[in-house]
């Protein structure tokens, strides 16, 4: 727990200062050079965090043991639940909605993102389990959750995880068009969405004894289910349902406590 203080300062820190030049236009100053997928080379601050702080703690067999989680596969059906599952949401949620309002969605656009027009399905899930998967996970779920799990209950250790992890996304808000125009109650929603993906993460990796590969491609697949190209809004807000009547259905299978058949992970 004593070590969760500086993980933090550091991955708001690296990922602020990357994003400088996408936010400081909100304050008035503009001419900071922007790179191609800047936003994405942000998502790597936690990643560096984690390596930082691993190594500052527990030295170079911290950082070892900390490299074999990241590509740990030894619990493969949880990987393949975390490879196909939010695009079997994204094909529920596609049916109801072609129930409620007659329109058949364009299959063609999953995968595409209308951001990053040049980039298809294969090449989109890479960036984003870069930037994402690797660049979130290996410091949320890596490094931060397991610590808090020293001291509370998974279900708790979530829910905390949850209000840093919001934190962090604080410069988007003034610049990433999807978070500068929500009100009070999308943000409400949109935290509440970030519980049930934690609690979602928590659950793969106390399942899979601390591997951190299942909550990589968990995180790179349902950010990709949710911001495909053939997303609407009533799709969206369907997913967002059926996410939450997962979260809750693993919360009353598993039990709060370790969110898992296996023993919650505390390093």
């Amino acid at each position: 727990m004593k070590q969760l203080p500086l993980f933090f300062a550091l991955a708001y820190l690296l990922s602020w200062i990357i994003w400088l030049p996408l936010y400081l236009p909100a304050f008035g100053i503009t001419g900071l050079p922007v790179l191609p997928y800047h936003h994405g080379i942000g998502g790597l601050g936690p990643l560096l965090a984690a390596f930082i702080c691993t190594y500052y703690f527990n030295k170079q067999q911290g950082v070892k043991e900390l490299v074999n989680r990241m590509f740990s596969v030894q619990k493969w059906p949880y990987i393949i639940v975390a490879l196909f599952a939010p695009f079997v949401l994204f094909c529920l949620a596609a049916g109801i909605d072609y129930l409620q309002t007659g329109n058949l969605v364009d299959f063609s656009q999953v995968g595409k993102n209308k951001e990053f027009p040049e980039l298809n399905l294969f090449t989109f899930l890479a960036y984003n389990l870069l930037f994402f998967g690797f660049g979130e996970e290996i410091g949320w779920r890596g490094f931060a959750l397991p610590r808090f799990q020293q001291k509370y209950n998974a279900l708790v250790s979530a829910a905390i995880l949850t209000l840093f992890w919001a934190i962090w996304h604080w410069p988007a808000f003034l610049y990433r068009p999807g978070y500068v125009e929500m009100g009070m109650a999308g943000v409400i929603g949109w935290v509440l969405s970030l519980f049930t993906g934690s609690v979602l993460l928590s659950w793969l990796y106390n399942s899979t004894k601390g591997g951190l590969f299942a909550c990589v491609v968990f995180h790179s697949t349902i950010d990709i289910a949710f911001t495909g190209g053939a997303v609407n809004t009533n799709i969206t807000n369907i997913m967002g349902m059926l996410i939450t009547v997962w979260g809750l259905a693993t919360v009353v299978i598993f039990g709060y406590k370790k969110l898992s058949k296996q023993e919650k992970n505390i390093l």
